[in-house]
């Protein structure tokens, strides 16, 4: 049997499932869908430091871009190319350029490389920016990747060290005796194991109730637009100084923010909204209106570009606007790595290692105690 069974086959859960591996922990991963095929498939690829007030999730994140290139090192040859680009971000102003600049100083003095240039500096790194822009800030650790292709790429790695990978399993529940884990309770019968971890992204509440420790996870939804293919026009993450507050606010009603950013098909990818509308699928004209309008502000360009297709995702939300990491205390054997909202393929690798050290017993790269399980804003206690 399994030492450990990872519920959710994202791009949280496969990096948990990867990292436990390559400890040497016999892991199996499940999913009731397929794998990456639900909020990591909605996601832009997003690897930023840019956007993060000095705390907790920066020095996650700092940690976590890190990590990438000795994760990507494990990564069998053959799936290895996840097209990673380290692309760099600019954050612009078109207003008062003094609360982005003071931000970046705060950004300064946590260790993130965080360059305040000049509306003709930033025109140079993006020649079909608004002049309207007053100030800019470059971020040059700020990268993107495919997250399809780095999950994927994860749990085959899981694969070749004699780890499982198992589709179309919905996982109900856990068996427990004496208040410890003994297996995983699915549609598919029980998987006999020691420890289970809840990386169900959005629906990691309602495993997390099943399984006896509840935690507070909400469904946030983003939308993004995508254009139709074109010769290279944005070379960097680019957004407005709006995004960070949009980010770091805990409001339920729609905010929108823009992003902007090239792949390497051509296309150009247009975000970003959140709102809290439970999971609520339906198309919302009025926010793929707002999205463009605003891109349109950033890039003018833009106004005479075809949109292709639109898409749209739920992300996992804590109240506090930090994952849950960690053992849960209630039940010994539970352990969760969820609520990393918008940031989850960003934060995804030192989420793992995170998780890792924790299970096999070795000192953490990094405090682990803003990001217990037992914290009042993630189980309602005081």
């Amino acid at each position: 049997m399994p030492d450990v069974v990872v519920v959710g086959a994202g791009v949280i859960g496969a990096a948990c499932a990867e990292a436990l591996s390559a400890a040497g922990v016999d892991v199996t991963v499940i999913d009731r869908g397929t794998p990456a095929g639900g909020t990591t498939a909605s996601g832009e690829g997003n690897v930023l430091v840019s956007d993060k007030e000095p705390g907790a999730e920066l020095t996650l994140a700092l940690a976590s871009r890190r990590e990438f290139g000795i994760v990507l090192a494990r990564l069998p040859e053959q799936v290895a190319d996840v097209e990673w680009e380290d692309k760099g971000g600019l954050v612009v102003a078109t207003g008062d350029p003094a609360p982005l600049e003071k931000f970046a100083a705060t950004q300064r003095e946590a260790g993130v490389d965080a360059r305040v240039i000049s509306p003709a500096e930033a025109f140079e790194l993006e020649p079909l920016l608004t002049r309207a822009v007053t100030t800019g800030v470059y971020y040059p650790d700020d990268a993107q990747v495919q997250p399809v292709l780095l999950a994927t790429a994860l749990l085959a790695a899981v694969r070749r060290r004699g780890g499982e990978v198992r589709s179309g399993v919905a996982a109900l529940g856990v068996r427990q005796e004496a208040g410890r884990v003994t297996g995983v309770e699915t549609d598919a019968g029980v998987i006999a194991c020691d420890a289970v971890v809840n990386a169900c992204g959005p629906w990691a509440g309602a495993f997390a109730a099943a399984a006896g420790g509840p935690i507070e996870i909400l469904p946030r939804r983003g939308m993004i637009l995508v254009t139709a293919p074109l010769p290279e026009s944005v070379r960097h993450k680019v957004y407005d100084a709006d995004y960070v507050g949009a980010v770091g606010s805990g409001d339920a009603d729609l905010q929108t923010s823009t992003v902007v950013e090239s792949t390497k098909a051509g296309t150009v990818l247009i975000g970003s909204s959140r709102e809290r509308i439970g999971f609520d699928e339906s198309v919302k004209v009025h926010v793929l209106r707002e999205l463009a309008r605003k891109a349109v502000g950033i890039f003018p360009f833009l106004a005479d570009v075809p949109v292709m297709r639109t898409y749209g995702g739920f992300r996992p939300y804590a109240p506090d606007h930090l994952p849950v990491i960690g053992p849960d205390p209630r039940v010994q054997g539970l352990w969760h790595a969820t609520g990393h909202e918008g940031a989850g393929i960003g934060l995804a690798p030192a989420t793992g290692r995170l998780l890792t050290e924790l299970f096999i017993g070795v000192p953490p790269h990094l405090d682990p105690e803003p990001f217990r399980v037992d914290r009042p804003a993630v189980v309602g206690v005081s």
